[in-house]
């Protein structure tokens, strides 16, 4: 059944207006506090565009200047879920001319305060990024006067999806309750935890110190992430404690997607666990999204389901994660503020 769009349940409104209150806080100096979220999977159809969508939007009527991002490479199609054309102007032309402001490319939506900069039409060639295109990419991204910038990934583990994701102030990982999207999933924090690794070997200057390492890694009884760094940390506490430090920067979320059992949503906690055992990092589980048939229903007519039926239970589940994340930027700003 169609809900009206206007419509909206207490538990909604009191979320907005916590949302929009935390949100306060980033006026005072957007260019500082303007975050920057990647959503992505370690396998396709887990549900990443439904959670950038309906984050963004969130976001986005709760007062905050939004910009969504299409960065699933070769596969781009985030503008027909949000029910917009693609933009005659898309991240093609950040790669094929030189594009001033990247201002330009941003497209309106549906959603007051919300943009699109739509996903590249040569996906042949935009899949496989060089380095100097991608880090020029990052660069523009940051430049975006927005309070939140939100990345939607390509599945999978290539270098071009865990850069941006690593990139990000907060990395989202969205899993299906399947062996092989946990599996995957691993897969995608494993890779993603040595590509961190490798960029803070070359900031910190300790790649000679981490290669030493991992040549008596069998002599040091090293086999896992977890054991690398402390490895690294005992070699030596003050570059060990630098690399622990800003490994630990990765902030990274978990959401499960389609449950349908309590065992279904525990599974999030389980993943919390090995990942700080097995890699020694935190992961947040933000919590679950229980199947429901209106999101397929929400796809096939080419709109979000915030937009389509804002009344139901997962838009008011999606928005306590939002808030969930809100809360602890505007902790982290409050915090800055007093060592000012």
């Amino acid at each position: 059944m169609d809900h009206n769009i206007n419509t909206k349940t207490e538990e909604e409104t009191i979320t907005s207006t916590s949302i929009h209150q935390e949100s306060k806080l980033l006026g005072s100096n957007k260019s500082s506090y303007k975050q920057i979220l990647a959503i992505g999977g370690g396998k396709g159809g887990v549900g990443k565009t439904l959670v950038t969508a309906n984050f963004a939007i969130t976001l986005a009527r709760a007062g905050a200047k939004v910009t969504l991002v299409d960065l699933d490479l070769g596969g781009a199609n985030l503008h027909t879920c949000l029910g917009v054309e693609m933009s005659s102007r898309t991240l093609s032309d950040v790669f094929s001319s030189d594009i001033e402001n990247i201002e330009d490319l941003c497209a309106p939506t549906i959603v007051p305060n919300l943009q699109l900069i739509s996903g590249a039409h040569d996906s042949l060639n935009a899949a496989n990024l060089p380095h100097a295109q991608k880090q020029k990419l990052i660069q523009r991204l940051q430049q975006l006067k927005s309070d939140y910038v939100i990345l939607d990934l390509g599945a999978g583990t290539s270098f071009n999806t865990l850069d941006f994701f690593i990139a990000a102030d907060v990395g989202i990982l969205v899993v299906l309750p399947e062996p092989t999207s946990i599996e995957n999933a691993y897969r995608f924090i494993k890779s993603a935890f040595y590509r961190k690794l490798k960029n803070i070997e070359h900031q910190l200057d300790a790649r000679e110190l981490v290669d030493k390492i991992v040549e008596k890694k069998e002599e040091l009884g090293i086999k896992t992430p977890a054991d690398l760094l402390s490895a690294i940390e005992n070699e030596s506490s003050d570059l060990g404690g630098k690399v622990r430090l800003a490994m630990n920067e990765m902030n990274l979320k978990l959401v499960v997607n389609q449950t349908r059992t309590g065992t279904d949503a525990e599974i999030g906690f389980g993943v919390k666990n090995v990942c700080k055992k097995y890699f020694g990092i935190n992961v947040d589980y933000l919590g679950n999204l229980e199947y429901d048939s209106a999101v397929w229903q929400s796809v096939r007519r080419r709109k979000p389901l915030a937009v389509e039926f804002p009344t139901n239970p997962l838009v008011a589940t999606m928005q306590k994660m939002v808030g969930h994340i809100v809360a602890e930027q505007a902790e982290k700003i409050k915090n800055e503020k007093s060592y000012e």
